[in-house]
């Protein structure tokens, strides 16, 4: 098998906000070239707000309804080889779970609370750390979502201490393995 033909399809990124799935998907669109589709981004392309304003007008629920819009719209497409970066709260519909397997290579990148919290802290568009205890609800929303990154993902990378390029260098390996020896 030549390595075109072992290069994955679709590799999708998930974990919670601030362990990098936006830096690791540029990265990984870089190098193979596929086109990169940041579900957030296309949100807030297509409502024209930016995702805070969808939550102070619409709601978290509302919000969650546009994410698996989107995930159904993408499945539905053809052409494969993208680079899927979510927002870190997509896991928590099991539609959605669903939907991100089919979709390719599911992979959850990870980071100690302390360091999401320190990645997360000064940035004002994370509607749901603007809260009086932002590090108290990162840790009960990663209590919460753990489950659920761990039944959709089918690799998991720890990202704390390592750079965007040993991130990807490791994907893209882990992800011809995957779409070489489908199970």
């Amino acid at each position: 098998m030549n390595e075109t033909e072992a290069t994955p399809k679709n590799i999708v990124l998930i974990g919670f906000m601030g362990c990098g799935k936006s830096t690791v998907g540029r990265e990984l669109h870089q190098r193979l070239g596929y086109r990169l589709m940041d579900i957030d981004q296309i949100i807030e392309e297509t409502m024209g707000k930016r995702i805070t304003e969808i939550f102070r007008e619409q709601g978290e629920s509302a919000f969650r309804d546009f994410e698996t819009i989107q995930l159904q719209e993408i499945s539905k497409q053809t052409d494969t080889r993208h680079i899927i970066s979510t927002g870190g709260g997509i896991v928590i519909r099991p539609e959605n779970r669903a939907l991100l397997r089919k979709l390719g290579y599911v992979v959850w990148l990870r980071a100690p609370e302390n360091i999401i919290y320190e990645r997360t802290s000064r940035n004002r568009d994370r509607p749901l750390l603007n809260a009086p205890n932002a590090r108290e609800k990162i840790s009960d929303l990663l209590a919460e979502r753990e489950p659920w990154y761990r039944e959709t993902a089918h690799l998991r990378v720890d990202t704390a201490g390592l750079e965007s390029h040993e991130l990807a260098t490791g994907i893209l390996e882990s992800a011809r393995y995957f779409f070489a020896h489908p199970a």
